[in-house]
């Protein structure tokens, strides 16, 4: 008969610098030992809960979505030196949505009130948000298991009828480990008395930190790195025996051959587990209008304001693109969306907070423009509307806004009166242990001279996405210390087994959440230095539907800002840095060199090309940014030979000329991508949008794909 068994106590890479288990190896893991379900329960927090659904949904293996809370000895908020600082672990199941959102509840309280040392969790919050939860006994340093050692049953057999009456007895197990831990043994021995007295389900759980047993002791250099610990030291952290992985249902059953109820109760636990999330459906927190007026009409009415003040006349096609765009934001569900960005940007504008004119596609949108959400005339440089809101693909639209350094905490403060300070987060981004780090980590775990440590770690080349496999592929120097020094292919080797794991949790330095009801209804909290920010990151925000916003801060419109009060200070002259862009003394400037300190312009690569160029207006200037990059850079020759000589610039195809004249030929603009696939391949600009993306994320299948359909318009 096949053996069944379900991991239900499971440490990802998530539960930082203690779990090695990566999300992808492990559902592949568990995939391969023929078992159908499996749960992750990261110490504290539901960082990679999200990942982990998706992982599991991809291979038909069933997420059961968890966590191991820490449980404060008194209430959460109580923080005594050498009282409050005993923690206990307990494992929180979600057998619904229900229980979801109230395990979200509770991670959350336990960050926001209950920090100390570790978020905490207490009786009272785990009897307020119980529903849909299952609650297991965990491991040995759960509070059950640690009085049971102390000898004390009666405190152990309290402490488990505290969390019957909690969670109620068919949702309150038992759990057992056999870990080669003396000490578990003996507990076992007692939460097995305790089981059978009260009348509950016992499971097995294998508290796993890493993949296979081979990873013991690179999961020590880990624990070594969390603590500052190093493998010498007597008094460092280590779990006792190599036995906390991912074992087999067969390794299972034979660590518990004498109760084979307790490893199959896991599947039955996990058979009531059925969590299930919906992605794309966009949740914009509500809007207020003046009077409670149609929140379209108000739009539109808006737009038509600014129409007016823009272009002083209401020409037919400047009408035909403004009424298109509001049918589109109509159609899409993102009228709401506007009007909250038109709001905070008006509030900025309104209070003298310098704000950027626009960046990025929302620039191409027309009604954007008319409503003062951007300050750069569409229609003048033929931005196309497409490129932000395509009606051929679902997405939240991204207006990427720039705020004055300084004062940019000023327009979330007023986004947090207006919405609630519970509708408004900061959201969670973490750094990684990279190719360079590492090795410094594991070479100092591993008692390495810092010179020799600091030697391997500049031999890994100074690139983006560099890992440890790349950097010895392209540096013969570090593959000949690798090939003949032990020490350096141990520290290599370790290094390349934790290479990429999340090493910290930070704070976004741009993003912040919008949300229609609290933010803890849909996703947990975090709590660092007072800022409180979101478990789950930008991009998985954004596919639960939530309306995630750039608050960027830019020094350089802070300098602008400071520049123009100068000015004004010293000469008595209003500037208006937006208006009037042809004044040939600052071409001038370009043309000699003289961008010390200007943004993007001061490179000396760039400031050759700027003296090479001469540019005489600001397209110069829009063309050079956008060339002087990768890829493009092929280019600059032949736009600076046309740039001189006009007249000589040639074209592929009769049909680019009107599309490619104002880059002398060259294709420069992702708004150009999208009118030549339009205007020759016979494309709407919604699938023409399609083939940018695709080009610009280099999908080689989609792209030859596109290739066919496109010879099939031509």
């Amino acid at each position: 008969m096949e053996k069944d068994f379900v991991h239900l106590h499971v440490h990802t890479e998530y539960s930082l610098l203690d779990g090695a288990n990566r999300i992808k190896d492990l559902v592949q893991k568990v995939k391969e030992l023929g078992m159908k379900a499996v749960a992750i329960t990261d110490h504290g927090v539901m960082y990679g809960a999200m990942e982990f659904y998706k992982e599991c949904k991809k291979n038909d293996i069933k997420p059961i979505i968890g966590c191991e809370v820490y449980t404060a000895p008194r209430t959460r908020f109580d923080k005594e030196p050498n009282v409050d600082d005993k923690l206990g672990h307990l494992i929180l199941l979600a057998k619904n949505n229900e229980g979801y959102k109230n395990l979200i509840k509770i991670v959350s309280a336990s960050f926001i009130d209950g920090y100390y040392y570790k978020p905490r969790v207490d009786v009272e919050l785990l009897r307020k948000y119980s529903d849909g939860i299952i609650c297991t006994s965990a491991c040995l340093a759960g509070f059950i298991s640690r009085a049971l050692l102390d000898g004390d049953y009666e405190k152990a057999k309290k402490q488990a009828e505290e969390y019957i009456d909690i969670f109620g007895k068919e949702n309150f197990y038992i759990e057992l480990q056999h870990n080669g831990i003396d000490e578990q043994v003996l507990a076992n021995q007692g939460l097995i008395r305790l089981a059978r007295e009260l009348g509950v389900q016992m499971i097995a759980t294998n508290d796993a930190h890493y993949l296979n047993r081979e990873d013991s002791y690179s999961h020590e250099v880990l624990l070594c790195v969390q603590t500052g610990k190093k493998m010498t030291d007597i008094d460092r952290m280590r779990f006792g025996s190599d036995e906390f992985y991912i074992k087999s249902p067969e390794e299972m059953y034979d660590n518990f051959k004498n109760l084979p109820e307790v490893v199959e109760n896991t599947v039955k636990l996990a058979e009531r587990c059925n969590v299930e999330f919906e992605f794309g459906h966009t949740i914009l927190p509500n809007f207020d209008t003046p009077n409670n007026v149609d929140h379209y009409e108000f739009l539109k009415q808006e737009c038509y304001k600014g129409l007016d003040m823009r272009y002083g006349e209401r020409k037919p096609e400047l009408v035909e693109r403004l009424e298109y765009e509001l049918s589109v934001v109509k159609r899409m569900g993102y009228v709401d969306y506007y009007l909250i960005v038109w709001d905070f940007i008006k509030y900025a504008k309104d209070n003298g907070i310098p704000v950027g004119p626009g960046r990025g596609s929302g620039a191409g949108s027309l009604a954007a423009y008319c409503i003062g959400i951007t300050d750069i005339d569409p229609i003048k440089y033929n931005l196309i509307f497409e490129r932000f809101l395509n009606p051929e693909r679902i997405s939240m639209p991204d207006f990427d806004i720039d705020f004055c350094y300084e004062r940019r905490q000023e327009v979330i403060d007023y986004v947090c009166r207006k919405y609630g300070n519970d509708h408004v987060a900061q959201i969670i981004t973490f750094g990684t242990m990279a190719a360079r780090g590492v090795i410094r980590d594991v070479a100092r775990v591993l008692n390495v001279p810092y010179s020799k440590a600091d030697s391997i770690s500049k031999k890994v080349p100074m690139e983006l996405h560099m890992t440890l496999s790349k950097a010895l592929e392209m540096n013969p120097e570090l593959k000949q210390m690798y090939d003949e020094d032990a020490e350096v292919r141990k520290v290599i080797e370790i290094s390349k087994r934790l290479e990429g794991l999340p090493r910290h949790a930070s704070t976004h330095a741009a993003g912040v959440v919008i949300t229609k009801d609290p933010v803890d209804t849909y996703v947990p909290l975090y709590k660092n230095d007072n800022l409180i920010s979101t478990q789950y990151t930008m991009t998985i925000l954004e596919e639960l539907g939530l309306l995630k916003m750039d608050f960027l801060g830019l020094r350089t419109l802070t300098v602008i800002n400071d520049a123009i009060k100068l000015v004004k200070y010293n000469r008595n002259v209003d500037v208006q840095f937006d208006k009037e862009m042809n004044d040939p003394k600052v071409y001038k400037l370009w043309a000699e060199g003289n961008t010390s300190g200007v943004f993007q312009f001061e490179s000396g690569g760039m400031t050759s090309f700027m003296k090479e160029l001469k540019p005489d207006c600001l397209e110069d200037l829009i063309a050079g940014v956008s060339l002087y990059r990768p890829g493009p850079m092929d280019q600059i020759p032949r736009y600076i030979r046309g740039k001189n000589n006009p007249e000589e610039t040639e074209y592929t195809h009769p049909a680019l000329e009107p599309i490619l004249n104002v880059t002398y030929g060259c294709m420069v603009y992702q708004e150009q991508v999208m009118q030549i696939v339009r205007d020759i391949g016979g494309y709407s600009l919604g699938r023409a949008d399609l083939v940018r993306r695709a080009m610009g994320k280099k999908k080689l299948d989609v792209m030859a794909k596109e290739r066919q359909i496109g010879r099939a318009h031509v």
